[in-house]
């Protein structure tokens, strides 16, 4: 495990760390520590811009290769510059789903003419991306989708209903997955369909949370349509491109969302000291046990990226999700505990901490529930039987 950056390294997170201090200035140093989880509906305007601003400086996309506008960085230069951006207390990033999944799906996946289309305006901060996946009756189960794509001539008309679907409000395209073969068996005949979002057809609701954010919408399409050569990868053939996706999902945001994570415990040490919770032997022991299990899934993530970096794929990979949400979760209660009575009351002094609480309850839900993080760990990492 290389737990060590090389000189060159070192100089790539300095050029980092300067842009990020000159730039998260003026007009966009209202944007600091806003866009994160729990926030994704935050400033979005203003991080649209920051995120033409980053592309101003080759900042985005920095891992794609050279030849789709990326910089081609080695892999453990992307973890510096998540680390970098997260210690800059930059904001949540508004190109995230283009840049983290769209992008990289086309890459590896899409024709010429769309990754031409798609790829220089996701570089460029100009054009936004939401992921229709989720319904009703396909969460975790997500083979299940139901909402339908039939081809009309030279274009398909897509009919269904999306859920938990991220800034559906304000992008200008979903990728959208589609039953297009409803005789096929169940993980067949899906297709992976790019739907401009701007047209008659689709009504986008967004879903006001107990926070009081409004970051996910649901998405009815009635008749949308998109042009034929919309499809990713092969018709029908729209699960493997899925899980691709899905893949890129587990990337090398790992380690810079760490150092917010950090930020979140530091702030809960913080107010144990200011309510006296850090003379109570249960919330100091608590408190370690919170520190000793940010470090394992540091060292963990170290373990897993050093392996790839490689070319290796290492089992370890498939605990990541399920630890770092159940931890969150926690860090969650915790810091209930330590606020005591103040906890019950949203008076604004620590709303960080009452979103905290409120949000990391749905770590274990989204992008995967634990449980069924649990059937991954035993089937593909463990080789047990269904």
């Amino acid at each position: 495990m290389n737990l060590s950056f090389s000189p060159e390294d070192e100089a790539f997170r300095e050029e980092a760390r300067t842009w990020l201090s000159e730039h998260l200035a003026g007009p966009f140093e209202i944007l600091k520590g806003r866009g994160g989880m729990g926030d994704m509906d935050g400033e979005i305007e203003g991080r649209k811009q920051w995120e033409q601003e980053l592309a101003r400086g080759g900042w985005t996309c920095i891992g794609w290769p050279t030849e789709h506008g990326g910089r081609g960085v080695s892999l453990f230069q992307e973890v510096i510059f998540r680390e970098e951006y997260a210690r800059a207390g930059a904001p949540g990033r508004a190109g995230l789903i283009g840049e983290g999944l769209l992008g990289p799906t086309l890459i590896h996946f899409g024709s010429q003419s769309q990754q031409e289309r798609f790829l220089p305006r996701i570089v460029t901060g100009t054009e936004y991306w939401c992921q229709g996946y989720s319904e009703p009756d396909a969460g975790s189960d997500l083979a299940s989708v139901r909402t339908r794509a039939v081809q009309d001539g030279n274009e398909w008309v897509i009919s269904g209903q999306k859920v938990w679907t991220s800034l559906a409000d304000t992008s200008d395209w979903c990728f959208v997955l589609c039953r297009t073969d409803p005789e096929a068996p169940k993980h067949k005949g899906i297709s992976y369909l790019l739907v401009p979002m701007d047209q008659p057809g689709i009504e986008v609701v967004p879903i006001r949370q107990m926070t009081g954010r409004a970051e996910f919408a649901e998405v009815f399409f009635d008749g949308a349509r998109t042009a034929a050569d919309m499809v990713v990868g092969p018709i029908h053939g729209g699960w493997k491109v899925a899980m691709g996706t899905l893949t890129f999902e587990r990337g090398t945001s790992t380690l810079g969302q760490q150092l917010a994570f950090v930020r979140e415990f530091d702030r809960i040490c913080e107010v144990a000291q200011e309510t006296g919770a850090d003379k109570e032997p249960l919330i100091r022991d608590r408190i370690a046990e919170m520190w000793m299990r940010l470090q394992v899934i540091r060292l963990n993530s170290l373990r897993i990226l050093s392996a790839q970096s490689v070319g290796a794929q290492p089992r370890e990979a498939y605990i990541t999700k399920l630890y770092w949400a159940t931890w969150h979760r926690d860090l969650g209660e915790l810091a209930m505990d330590v606020l005591g009575s103040a906890s019950a009351v949203t008076d604004g002094r620590y709303q960080d901490l009452h979103g905290l609480f409120l949000w990391s309850r749905a770590d274990t839900i989204y992008a995967g529930t634990n449980q069924i993080q649990r059937n991954l760990i035993a089937q593909r990492a463990l080789g047990l039987p269904r």
